[in-house]
């Protein structure tokens, strides 16, 4: 899921005012739907199970009654083929060498899965290697991997850039801003690509983004990923993560400390460092289950460039059962997470519905999967139902916040395209303003749908509710976040509350409508600006076909 990036640059592209009519977005709307999606009922919607069904029918039946049309060929349904894979009989995580075994038990010390399907996994007396973040960046001049080779070898990584430590946003990863080579995600797709058998993150709240709770209830369980030609032949046998204090033990017993070579590891020319003598293995099994999970995909004709459209995103997955909480409680409802973003796309649906067609054609795209790395998103977005070329740009909705009204909103990408210009006209309305993330380091840019769409070239605005509450300023704020991370994030309590004060959620979902709408009544193209990663991809799709 979710959240907060750079400096604001003006819109160079010519837009449409933003009406100074409010639209009336429905807080019923908003309730009712969320209420539904995270009850008991649904099971945590996970993707493959009964939830899913509750929930993609109970999408479908909203999206109809909002006065959309099924958005594929006919359909409510696009389909999204997956593999559920589930762990069993998990071994321990056993270092061995010089002096006793480490044995790290699943769970708490340490998390393990796979992205090959296989009934069998067993990684055994695999030599082991510290490869500091793990990054090749030949652009950036940047090789963890050189000169050592991995092949068959167990991996230790750092999560997070070289640099994420750095004050300001200067340095060869952006400094404070983690940059894509710091998610996890990049950290395991490298490791498989320099042949390591078995892929483990060294796992620091602070860099990583989250307790060590989050990904204990991340990492268990039913995990899907998505369907391959090769079932995941050229993925690593073992990936996952373990605790920084256990990781701590097993260097000093063999003579190492990791935090100096954690230092070293943020300098250029860091060199791969083997610990002496020492061994992993682990092996567990899996369970198989190949199913089919749907993205739910609805639409508003246009009138005049129907065949142009503007895409509203929010995921409606969630965790399923999980680790269950002390009171026994193994439901991980999602409601903020994203049962609230969800049920933005139906109120959205409706408000706009109720406002009349516009000259572009609208999309409100619901998808799976975002839980287990952006699956969902990442199949519509290589699979489109509309080209690429002809989705002007569009919204990504994802854990909107309950702590009420906020002088500002906090952007996820702050200064990448010239949809901020867009953005800050509605704001202006609301008498509020865009400001950039606070945490950068935390790479929130990689953690949602908009993505997806992103690197296939298509802007998309994501931002989270603003962290200045009209209650309490940022300290309010602040407190706000850490107390939601801290209890209610990927476990059982993100649950729904009667007592939510919705009108910050108003608010705000009343911002994404006259993003939405300006795109839709205009007849601008917004581009990344001049620079950025995802600008030469739009301006290669844009050549090939659309305006």
């Amino acid at each position: 899921m979710r959240r907060h990036f750079l400096p604001l640059l003006l819109l160079a592209t010519a837009a449409p005012a933003i009406a100074q009519t409010a639209p009336v977005i429905s807080e019923q709307t908003l309730k009712d739907v969320t209420k539904e999606l995270s009850s008991d009922a649904f099971e945590g919607r996970a993707p493959g199970t009964a939830g899913e069904e509750k929930t993609v029918a109970y999408l479908a039946k909203r999206f109809a009654a909002a006065g959309l049309q099924p958005g594929n060929k006919g359909s409510w349904y696009q389909d999204v083929p997956l593999v559920e894979l589930s762990a069993k009989n998990v071994s321990p995580l056993v270092f061995k060498g010089a002096g006793a075994p480490i044995s790290l038990a699943y769970g708490p010390q340490a998390v393990i899965g796979s992205y090959r399907v296989t009934p069998r996994v067993a990684v055994k007396d695999s030599p082991v290697v510290f490869v500091g973040y793990g990054i090749v960046a030949p652009e950036k001049g940047w090789n963890d991997y050189a000169g050592v080779d991995v092949r068959g070898k167990t991996v230790l990584i750092l999560v997070n850039d070289p640099d994420w430590q750095t004050p300001g946003l200067d340095g060869p990863f952006g400094g404070r801003a983690m940059t894509y080579y710091g998610r996890w995600t990049y950290k395991f797709e490298e490791a498989a690509r320099q042949g390591a058998t078995a892929a483990i993150i060294i796992h620091q709240t602070e860099p990583a983004a989250y307790g060590w709770n989050v990904v204990q209830s991340s990492w268990t369980g039913a995990q899907q990923v998505a369907a391959t030609k090769n079932d995941g032949a050229d993925q690593s046998a073992a990936i996952g993560w373990i605790q920084h204090d256990a990781a701590q033990k097993l260097f000093a017993g063999k003579g190492l400390d990791l935090a100096a070579l954690t230092a070293a590891a943020g300098r250029r020319g860091f060199r791969a460092v083997a610990l002496p003598g020492t061994t992993a293995s682990v092996s567990f099994d899996n369970t198989i289950r190949r199913h089919m999970s749907r993205n739910v995909v609805g639409v508003l004709p246009g009138t005049t460039r129907k065949d142009e459209y503007v895409l509203y995103t929010a995921h409606w997955d969630h965790l399923g059962h999980c680790e269950a909480a002390p009171d026994g409680d193994d439901i991980c409802n999602g409601a903020i997470d994203n049962a609230t973003g969800t049920a933005a796309l139906v109120a959205l649906a409706e408000a706009n519905k109720r406002a009349g067609p516009t000259p572009r054609s609208q999309m409100f795209l619901a998808v799976t999967g975002e839980e287990s790395g952006l699956l969902g998103s990442a199949y519509y977005a290589a699979n489109p139902v509309v080209p690429l070329a002809q989705t002007v740009g569009g919204v990504n909705m994802d854990a909107l916040s309950m702590a009420g009204p906020a002088r500002n909103v906090v952007v996820v990408g702050k200064g990448k395209s010239e949809l901020d210009g867009y953005l800050d006209r509605a704001l202006a309305a609301q008498g509020r303003v865009a400001t950039a993330e606070p945490t950068p380091e935390k790479g929130f840019y990689y953690r949602s749908d908009h993505f997806s769409l992103a690197k296939r070239g298509v802007p998309m605005l994501y931002f989270d509710a603003g962290d200045d509450l009209i209650a309490g300023g940022k300290a309010a704020g602040k407190a706000a976040a850490e107390d939601y991370e801290a209890h209610r994030y990927h476990g059982p309590k993100d649950e729904y509350d009667p007592d939510w004060n919705w009108s910050g959620v108003v608010q705000d979902v009343g911002i994404y409508y006259a993003v939405g709408r300006a795109l839709a009544e205009g007849d601008a193209w917004p581009n990344w600006v001049a620079g950025d990663e995802f600008r030469a991809i739009r301006d290669k799709s844009r050549a090939g076909g659309g305006k």
